[in-house]
């Protein structure tokens, strides 16, 4: 039975140490609340790091901390303090971080910080493979671990492997500015499913992937040689019953009991955080003196309590950040402030559940203002605890939750005005529209709550390989390639259709680079030599330069997707009479998408028009190419045209042209003892099509088609040919 392997940069535990004793205690942590009932419901493990570098314990010690974990079903990574403090204050925290959450000032790009980054995922690589087996699923969560899914990729092809990535991901001019993008990217593209909060975040993720490497993606999924990868939001949800439930418990109510007695009937505004520049802590107490400046009516009639959690102390934005604090509320106090009433109750401390609780249940208002956030769970929690329905979120709108919060009044973190006014705004909400914004979004949270997000996940992830192996069921295995060629040589009389880029060349995404190199030239000539092949190059470019490039071979060609054929010896000619009197009604279309669309080009062939959007920047050309289709989509219906999309390219030619109709040329003309068909993308479906049922089609790369064999790559269509050549 397959089992279950969490794999994160921290234990769902906490190791305590004495001169006497070593304990644990579940961490308090969020992927650890989250996910702790989870794990220990399946046959799982959890690996991370305890906590503790190699310096700190002798082999005695860390065997005792073995044996206490292996109880909880976890499994320790241990490290050096040098290369946790690189990988993690360095690399993780003051470049990673940042970076992710649009704050390139404050990055620091060093070598050394990405040195021990890889040198640490290294270690988790090593300590999982003593652990998994390759029916396995490994679940990796975050952004110290983007390395690891390529990694466990190359040691075990056919794993199953999730990531789940908990803070934004950038757009790709913002991710591009990372020296070692390439590495990161590549590591990510390793996983079988990669998981995001957002739409927005899947889109750059998938907008990267393209940019820096030229994968293309149908609906979020990108099929790779030896894997599947699929991309999508799965936007992480609370452990609702927990805060609900709690809401209503005798600790919380005596600890809102004790805070109403002291804020008397005051508007409790609440602000909660980690000490993060990302929060935007600082942004929101400067709103409030605005807001207690421009609404002097509520002077000594509100009071905010801001709870800031400390976190990486070690980091010296962090110590300017909480000198900045320090210093806006002594100024907001003292500014406002009264010998009855202090504005603002500052709290540099973390807090028990109990307390937590009661502040989310009390509050009037809560400010979740971020500048940027992956999710937020605070603004769900929030709402969570409002069992009477009372109660205003205001809520950041460069925050994941906001995808699934729209009932909150949302604001512009960086816009004071907006919030000063969101706040007196939320404060004179009356109470049936607070009730009825909030019961949408508790019913919203409580159907989507965090066990339904890890289970989706792990469905999700399950029908992406599902995906893969029936994709890899229908491999060209070495045992198939040789039955095939065996097969091959037997017969007397052979029919073999190639397609042209994306099968032969490799150059898809520039195809102005996919002239055919020697040896290309060399296995054509020797498969077209024999008296026993009949080769037939099946491609979409146009006859001249089909012409000019593989003209002198003792071959026959298909250009422009069936539009002309050309026999040995013969001269190019039409399957059938076609027109091309339409085009003077969709050029000019074609001609309004090129000047708005720098980059954009169009190619005229005999009888098509071609749209070609490769030269147009990453993210603009997708989205001109689906106007441009929308557009036509009314002009062609009645003409009996059809739209090609291909490779950044839209095709528009009359329907009845297509490579399936130009094999019939062949197909029905002679008697074949041996027919072969091999292509690389949909257009090559319609060839796969008129194929007998005895004809050996193969389509090349790891995507879903009626052929009935799979290859991986242009290498392997070579490798075959060869075999064929003998």
């Amino acid at each position: 039975m397959s089992k279950l392997i969490i794999v994160s940069n921290r234990l769902p535990i906490n190791i305590k140490r004495n001169d006497t004793q070593i304990s644990i205690k579940s961490s308090s942590g969020g992927l650890a609340t989250g996910l702790g009932s989870f794990y220990k419901n399946y046959k799982s493990i959890w690996i991370g790091w305890p906590g503790i570098s190699t310096e700190e314990i002798d082999k005695k010690t860390e065997n005792i901390i073995r044996k206490k974990l292996h109880g909880e079903k976890c499994y320790p990574v241990f490290f050096s303090d040098f290369d946790f403090k690189n990988y993690y204050y360095g690399f993780c925290n003051k470049t990673i971080w940042p970076l992710f959450h649009y704050f390139p000032i404050n990055t620091t790009f060093d070598k050394k910080y990405f040195e021990s980054y890889k040198k640490i995922n290294r270690l988790f690589c090593d300590e999982i493979l003593k652990k998994v087996k390759e029916h396995d699923k490994v679940w990796i969560h975050d952004y110290h671990l983007m390395l690891l899914p390529q990694m466990l990729r190359e040691k075990i092809p056919n794993l199953t492997i999730g990531f789940f990535l908990h803070i934004p991901f950038p757009s790709s001019e913002v991710f591009r500015l990372l020296p070692w993008r390439d590495e990161i990217l590549w590591g990510l593209l390793g996983a079988n499913l990669v998981g995001l909060h957002t739409w927005n975040y899947v889109k750059h993720f998938l907008n990267s992937s393209r940019f820096i490497f030229g994968v293309n993606e149908n609906l979020g999924q990108i099929s790779f040689p030896d894997h599947v990868l699929k991309v999508d939001a799965f936007p992480m949800g609370i452990n609702y019953s927990k805060f609900a439930n709690a809401a209503s418990s005798a600790p919380v109510k005596k600890e809102r009991k004790k805070i109403r007695g002291k804020i008397g009937d005051r508007k409790l505004i609440l602000s909660l955080d980690r000490l993060d520049y990302t929060k935007g802590i600082a942004q929101r107490l400067e709103a409030f003196d605005l807001f207690l400046e421009t609404y002097p009516e509520y002077k000594d009639k509100v009071t905010l309590i801001v709870v800031a959690v400390p976190s990486r102390t070690g980091i010296e934005n962090y110590k300017h950040l909480k000198q900045q604090l320090d210093q806006l509320v002594g100024n907001i106090n003292g500014k406002y402030g009264n010998i009855g009433w202090t504005p603002i109750w500052y709290l540099y401390r973390s807090i028990p559940f109990y307390q937590l609780v009661a502040l989310y249940s009390i509050a009037d208002v809560a400010l979740v203002t971020p500048l940027r956030d992956g999710m937020n769970l605070v603004a769900k929690e929030f709402i969570a605890t409002k069992l009477n329905g009372k109660g205003v979120l205001i809520l950041s709108e460069t925050a994941g939750a906001v995808k699934e919060l729209g009932e909150a009044l949302i604001i512009n973190p960086n816009n004071k005005d907006q919030i000063a006014d969101a706040i007196k705004e939320a404060i004179c909400i009356d109470d049936d529209d607070q009730i009825e914004r909030n019961v949408i979004m508790q019913k919203r949270l409580l159907r989507y709550n965090v066990t339904r997000w890890a289970k989706d996940f792990m469905d999700k992830l399950e029908l992406t390989k599902k995906i893969e192996c029936e994709v890899k069921a229908k491999y060209l295995s070495p045992k198939l390639t040789e039955d095939l060629i065996g097969f091959f040589h037997e017969k007397q009389k052979r029919l073999l259709f190639f397609d042209y880029d994306g099968t032969l060349v490799s150059f898809k995404m520039r195809p102005d680079l996919a002239k055919p190199d020697d040896e290309l030239l060399n296995m054509l000539n020797n498969l077209s030599r024999n008296p026993l092949n009949h080769v037939v190059i099946i491609s979409g470019r146009d006859k001249d330069t089909l012409t000019k490039w593989l003209g002198h071979l003792n071959l026959d060609m298909v250009a422009e997707h069936g539009a002309w054929i050309k026999q040995k010896n013969s001269d190019w000619e039409v399957i059938e009479p076609l027109t091309s009197d339409w085009k003077v009604h969709i050029r000019p279309i074609l001609e309004l998408y090129v000047d708005r669309t720098p980059g954009a080009l169009i190619e005229e062939k005999t009888f098509s028009l071609v749209w070609h959007y490769r030269k147009v920047d990453h993210e603009l050309g997708p989205v001109r190419a689906c106007e441009l289709k929308e557009a036509l989509l009314h002009l062609t219906i009645n003409k009996n045209l059809s739209i090609l999309e291909g490779n950044k390219v839209l095709e528009i030619k009359k329907s009845e042209i297509n490579k399936g109709n130009a094999a019939k040329h062949w197909l029905e003309n002679d008697n074949w003892d041996f027919i072969f068909a091999i292509g690389d993308d949909w257009t090559d479906e319609d060839l796969f099509k008129v194929m007998p049922q005895d004809a050996f089609t193969v389509k090349v790369g790891m995507t879903a088609s009626i052929a009935k064999l799979n290859v991986k790559s242009v290498d392997a269509v070579r490798k075959l040919i060869k075999k064929m050549i003998g």
